[in-house]
């Protein structure tokens, strides 16, 4: 009777099946058994005829990523993936997140005397060799000074939910140090990160609208329009729940973020594997993505603006805002220095220069931002408008001003507070519109990502203003616009008039008659 002939994944999980032992935990001693969900991850990646480049798995906390990525380094350093002098690598966001995969897959090595005598362990390193085939694996963390000077065949990065905005000088490293192989495999396993301007977001939205046969992505998220403690959807996000995920656990967890409001989005975010912000912003993406309709032509419009200045290596902005059919139009406007341009963009992780490529964020010659340059622009921008307000943050408006009269451009600028007597007006116009479906923004991706940013604060009467210290990146964008809003708001609605709707004798009266 002929044998039935194992596919590529099959062999993997069978390996992982026979040699490798749980470590540690409530089946500790026990052969290793793949969930459902794993296999369907195996399969994907190992038996995409295709050819697998490169595989996301994100799932929320506690359902065995470290476990997962433990197997993965055995079966590509002694299993039936390995490859005569490969690199193996796996990379985390700090030392005791790469330690955690590295003693996990030297564990499942002690508990099998087969692999013990074909591994040998380096602890100092974080290394593992594979003696039957000379491989090497290493644990690579991003807070250490790890020189990534190998060429890993195979990458497996884990958490990188956690890296803030689209770029990561660390994962840079291991990706561009796979480029001396022709088919490297980049593994990444993860909860999701906060928002769509994230790496890993990027990344699994990047595979979801182009289809790339080379890349799997499999993502495990509880409905976001359904009620956190419906136990029958927990398998969504969490599909390792009575298995190896304490359903205990995770009620206890849902049930504190009913409770407490401030740790909702946490658990949203980490717990349901929901893209959420664990920081509440000022606009959900939700109703932010809902107000992306192009705006109209600014040209002949009937603008106000609202400016927010920079220090000397930070973003100025300028936002216009304009109403046609009741709809607010509204177009922004930022500027930048030229000089540094791409180390700002590692430091804030966001791609300045790309934006400046794009045309969507313009630069200054020079170190500081030009405002010469910028008044200049500006000029250019209203010349066929007519500007009836550009509300303004005293702060450097000296500096604003001079370079306005050398230009010789008036402009109607207007001071406008920025605590919370200001800008809670400002920002409940702003939310209105928001709410209501009343801006057209076009989804401009600058002051998208300011808008993500923006976070309020509360005095105890509840008035709001936009924080900067708390925000989590630059707010410039949403703080002109606010600005614009609140100026708007404050011309063009006029105070009710003492004595409206008095007879003649109650006004006499009144004025003491």
């Amino acid at each position: 009777m002929p044998v039935e002939k194992l596919t590529r994944a099959e062999r993997n999980m069978k390996f992982i099946e026979m040699e490798c032992i749980v470590p540690e935990g409530k089946l500790v001693g026990k052969p290793l058994r793949l969930a459902d969900f794993q296999e369907a991850f195996f399969y994907s990646v190992y038996d995409n005829p295709h050819g697998t480049s490169t595989a996301i798995l994100s799932i929320g906390r506690k359902n065995s990523k470290t476990a997962t990525i433990s197997c993965l380094v055995l079966i590509h350093l002694v299993g039936p993936e390995s490859i005569l002098n490969a690199e193996i690598a796996s990379g985390a966001r700090s030392r005791d997140q790469a330690s955690l995969v590295f003693r996990y897959a030297r564990k499942m090595v002690d508990f099998n005397k087969g692999l013990s005598k074909v591994v040998r362990i380096v602890p100092s390193g974080k290394r593992l060799y594979g003696l039957n085939r000379n491989t090497e694996y290493q644990a690579l963390s991003a807070d250490a000074s790890t020189n990534i000077g190998g060429s890993p065949v195979v990458a497996i990065l884990d958490e990188v939910g956690q890296v803030k905005g689209p770029r990561d000088d660390f994962i840079d490293a291991i990706t561009t140090a796979q480029g001396a192989h022709d088919d490297p495999l980049l593994i990444a396993i993860s909860t999701q990160a906060p928002t769509d301007a994230d790496l890993l977001s990027v990344w699994i939205d990047d595979a979801e609208k182009n289809q790339d046969p080379h890349t799997v992505c499999h993502v495990y998220e509880h409905p976001k329009d359904a009620e956190m403690s419906d136990k029958r959807l927990w398998k969504l996000s969490n599909p390792a729940v009575g298995l190896f995920r304490s359903e205990v656990d995770m009620k206890k967890q849902i049930d504190k973020a009913k409770r407490m409001p401030s740790f909702e989005n946490t658990a949203r975010n980490l717990i349901l594997n929901q893209r959420v912000s664990v920081t509440s912003p000022f606009v959900s993406q939700s109703v932010w993505k809902s107000c992306s309709a192009t705006p109209a032509e600014i040209e002949g419009a009937e603008v106000w603006a609202g400016l927010d200045l920079s220090a000397h290596t930070d973003l100025t902005a300028c936002v216009f805002i304009w109403q046609i059919d009741g709809i607010w139009q509204v177009k922004p406007y930022f500027w930048t220095p030229e000089d540094g341009i791409y180390d700002r963009a590692k430091r804030d992780r966001v791609p300045y220069d790309v934006w400046a490529r794009q045309g969507l964020l313009e630069t200054t010659p020079g170190k500081t931002v030009g405002y010469e340059y910028v008044v200049h622009r500006i000029g250019e921008l209203v010349a066929g408008c007519h500007v009836n307000g550009v509300a303004f943050d005293r702060w450097r408006i000296d500096v604003f001003k001079r370079e306005l009269e050398r230009a010789g451009l008036g402009l109607p600028l207007l001071p406008y507070g920025q605590g919370y007597k200001d800008q809670s007006p400002a920002l409940d116009s702003l939310e209105a519109a928001l709410l209501n479906g009343k801006i057209a923004h076009g989804g401009h991706p600058v002051l998208t990502m300011c808008a993500a940013n923006a976070v309020v604060i509360r005095d105890p009467a509840n008035n709001r203003k936009l924080d900067k210290a708390k925000a989590t990146g630059r707010i410039d964008g949403m703080a002109a616009l606010a600005n614009a809003f609140g100026i708007a708001a404050s011309q063009g609605e006029e105070e009710p008039s003492v004595y409206e709707g008095l007879t003649e004798d109650q006004i006499k009266a009144r004025m003491g008659f």
